[in-house]
């Protein structure tokens, strides 16, 4: 049976439908946060992780995706029974995890442009919710060393922001051990790291169930049998992305991550 939600969690809802945005403060404690932060560095340090170099991902910016690939620690993130019932109010009980990785702002960032996660998506805004994101704090957000900057009420424009045009922004300044949620139509970015310490954040994202196909293709159709198809056919059972981005594996195709290391690739981000 369905729980009834908290009060807490009615008003975190209520603020998002608002202002596009809400804060949980002292989701986890700072041993939490520092184990995570320690595992970061080891997983960058084994995976040989480097800033991507684009305008989007950052110049000294530290990402590394599909966190629940690399253990245990990672696992309870989607599923926290403080942030989870939030999300679900957002969307509905039928959400999916979207993607789950770091984001390691370092000392020297400038702003991230400002932009909205469902921008690819082909529909009239403002429109119900088809993404909800969300930021952990694993050090302090400050103004200063890179905190999420906002575009308050932007979730409820008929449009998406210009790539790299300017946009008046507030910092979601939290302590270790928020989390930022935010609706995925709000105008937002990560902020310019003027500090001398990093600035390490995980963000965990969700989107709707119904935003996928009807038959698992990915499951149901053994690999050796999808090497054979044609590479349309590849891409219509779910082994391309959308638009560079939706349903990438670790910033490839699946099909040159799983099937064929000559596959055509291609990121939104490399346009960047």
């Amino acid at each position: 049976m369905t729980e009834t939600p908290s009060q807490s969690t009615i008003e975190h809802v209520e603020r998002i439908a608002r202002d596009g945005f809400t804060i949980i403060e002292d989701v986890f404690d700072r041993d939490r946060a520092g184990a995570l932060r320690a595992e970061l560095d080891r997983l960058e340090r084994d995976l040989g992780i480097e800033p991507a170099g684009n305008s989007f991902e950052g110049a000294t910016t530290w990402r590394i995706y599909n966190l629940l690939a690399h253990g245990p620690l990672f696992e309870a993130i989607p599923v926290d029974p403080a942030v989870l019932p939030i999300v679900e109010g957002v969307l509905d009980e039928g959400c999916l995890v979207s993607s789950l990785s770091s984001i390691v702002i370092g000392p020297g960032e400038g702003a991230q442009p400002i932009h909205a996660d469902d921008q690819v998506m082909p529909l009239d805004k403002p429109h119900a919710p088809t993404v909800c994101n969300t930021m952990w704090a694993l050090t302090d957000f400050t103004g200063a060393n890179g905190a999420t900057r906002l575009v308050p009420g932007s979730h409820l424009a008929d449009h998406s922001p210009t790539y790299g045009q300017h946009y008046d922004s507030v910092p979601a300044e939290m302590a270790a051990g928020s989390v930022l949620i935010w609706h995925g139509s709000l105008w937002h970015g990560g902020g310019a790291n003027t500090t001398d310490r990093r600035r390490y954040g995980i963000a965990m994202n969700y989107c709707a169930g119904w935003v996928r196909q009807q038959e698992n293709q990915q499951l149901g159709l053994p690999l050796d049998l999808v090497t054979r198809f044609t590479p349309r056919l590849r891409e219509l059972v779910g082994f391309g992305t959308y638009r560079g981005l939706i349903g990438h594996i670790d910033k490839q195709t699946p099909a040159r991550r799983l099937l064929d290391a000559s596959a055509a690739d291609g990121m939104i981000w490399d346009a960047t």
